[in-house]
This record gives structure tokens, C-alpha cells and sequence, in this order.
């Protein structure tokens, strides 16, 4: 069956995921090389990168986000019919191409729609190469007046739900930061399926190992932390605090299980570089276990216990 990266408003929970409703999902935390840009129309347009997929092994720069789904025959054809795509055409709306797309469990050759760089002249680039980031969450990187409308996200919400599952589970620094009072609301606690926990991120500091999730897409791999509804001045103080800005880690989104119940789009982050597994430092440590203990599942923290001292 044809496989397919999506980037926009086939992704999960947008506009046009209802056509992918008999497809299989198998990948929500993909990337391929290349730029992503608002065409102005409510549809991002993908410009593959000419480059090596090296340039991009280091940071988000250089990089598109997106979700990988398997497809029948007859749902291709309508995508292609979506899309503005016809075998042989030359005034093709998006182009249908082969591309290499990575995964955290690997790298596969997939079709993916992409516009002509030429086409792409003057339209407005999307920061960290991701449409629902983009739609969903304002740049805190960047100063706007309040109430303005690059204040806010597209669908006009003026809190998120935060997944935390490291070192932000724990109150100390955020006592320490003075941001205490910007995480006050704790939801409750979330559990992420088809995802595990790893040390893949080297710290420049000490050179040891920082917290991340890793889709493995096993259904007994679960991540669980606590959930917190924060706003705007949360978010830039995490923005700043998990290096966003220095390609360290990048907004996603996940959908998490609180209470019982599926609850879809939460906030959260996730390594850029993923590398080998390198212990954490005993504060580290201190810290996800101290802000777990009593609050995620016994069996969970048995294990965390136990990952902490890989």
C-alpha cells in the first residue's frame, strides 16, 4: 500500500484528516528536508531541500514536519485529486514525489505533494518547519502587543494543556526561575502510548544526558508525566528553557490519555538530534524522579527509577 508524509491539513485532528479516516497512521513524529511556507490560502506548500539530508541532521533548520500514513490505491487517487495532481501534467498544483522521510525508528522512500521552489518566491516561511505549531501556537520568540493578532494562535485559544515529562514535573526550579505561579494548574497526569522514554539528548554543559520521547508506535511503550494548562508566558519561558531557539528541542504535539480519557493536541517537546542514550546527571535525575514520585503510576516510576541509572 502507498505511503504518504503529510504536513498540513491532512495531519491528525486538522481540517482535511477526515479523508484519511481508513488510512493507517504510522508515524506522528516525521520530518524530511526542506522549507515550508504559507501560501496565504490556509495550506502550507513544502519546497524540498537540494541539500544533503546532513544539513539538517543537527538542528530544525532545514526541516519539514509532518506524519506518515499508509494508504489504499483509491485514497491516493483522491489525494492526488486534492492536491491538484495529474501523472504527466506540467501545471500541476503540487507535484507527487518520491522522498526520503525520517522517522524515530528509521528513515523509509515515500510520495510526498510539493511545490516548485520557483512557485514558493515571496511566500512567508513557517518557523520550525511546522504547520500546527504554526496554527496553533504563537512565536513567544518574538514580541507582539497584547491582544494583537500575532499574539495569538490561529484557532484563538489563549491557554494550552503542557505534557511535561522530565525535568519540569518537578516544582523546584520552577520556584528557583520565579515561574512558580505559571504552572500552578496541574490537569493531571497524562500517559502517552506507542512512545518511550530516552536520554538521547548530550547536554553542552556536562555532556550528560537530557530526557525525551521517542515514538517506538508499541502499544505497551508508554510515557507518563504531569499535565499543566499553561499560557503565553509559560510557553516562552519553556521555549527558552528546552533551547527552541538553539534547535535542542522543538514543539510538538501528542495525544494523551488523562483520567481515562483521550485528549488530543497536548503540548509537548521532543529532542531535534536524537543521538545515543547517555546517562543523566544526578540532579537531573533528582529532579524527574522528586517531581514523579506520588503522582505517575508505581510501575512507572519503578521504571523511571531504573532508567535513571542506565
Amino acid at each position: 500500500m502507498p505511503r504518504v508524509f503529510v504536513y498540513g491539513t491532512l495531519r491528525r485532528h486538522e481540517p482535511n484528516a477526515f479523508r484519511l479516516n481508513e488510512a493507517v497512521w504510522l508515524a506522528r513524529q516525521a520530518w524530511v528536508s526542506g522549507r515550508l511556507y504559507d501560501t496565504g490560502y490556509g495550506y502550507p506548500a513544502l519546497v524540498l531541500d537540494v541539500r544533503s539530508d546532513r544539513s539538517s541532521a543537527s538542528s530544525h533548520t532545514g526541516r519539514v514536519y509532518g506524519e506518515l500514513v499508509e494508504v489504499s490505491e483509491n485514497a491516493l487517487a483522491a489525494l492526488d485529486a486534492l492536491e491538484g495532481y495529474a501523472e504527466g501534467r506540467r501545471d500541476n498544483h503540487y507535484d507527487r514525489v518520491s522522498v526520503c522521510v525520517h522517522t524515530d525508528t528509521g528513515e523509509t522512500e515515500t510520495f510526498a505533494y510539493v511545490y516548485p521552489v520557483e512557485r514558493a518566491t515571496g511566500l512567508k516561511p513557517i518557523a520550525f518547519g511546522d504547520w500546527k505549531v504554526y496554527r496553533h501556537l504563537p512565536d513567544p520568540t518574538k514580541e507582539a502587543s497584547a491582544g494583537s493578532a500575532t499574539d495569538r494562535q490561529a484557532d484563538g485559544s489563549d491557554t494550552w494543556l503542557y505534557f511535561a515529562y522530565g525535568s519540569c514535573m518537578d516544582d523546584r526550579r520552577f520556584e528557583t526561575d520565579g515561574v512558580r505561579e505559571l504552572f500552578r494548574d496541574v490537569v493531571g497526569r497524562g500517559v502517552l502510548r506507542g512512545h518511550t522514554l530516552a536520554f538521547t539528548r548530550r547536554s553542552q554543559a556536562d555532556g550528560m544526558g537530557r530526557a525525551d520521547i521517542v515514538e517506538t508506535g508499541a502499544p505497551h511503550d508508554v510515557v507518563e508525566g504531569k499535565v499543566y494548562r499553561i499560557g503565553r508566558e509559560a510557553l516562552r519561558y519553556l521555549y527558552d528553557r528546552e533551547g527552541v531557539q538553539k534547535g535542542a528541542y522543538r514543539p510538538t504535539f501528542v495525544d494523551l490519555e488523562i483520567g481515562g480519557e483521550t485528549v488530543t493536541d497536548v503540548v509537548t517537546f521532543t529532542v531535534v538530534a536524537k543521538g545515543p542514550e547517555t546517562p543523566p546527571p544526578p540532579h537531573y535525575a533528582e529532579e524527574m524522579l522528586r517531581g514523579a514520585r506520588g503522582f505517575v503510576s508505581e510501575k512507572y516510576y519503578e521504571f523511571l527509577f531504573n532508567k535513571c541509572r542506565i
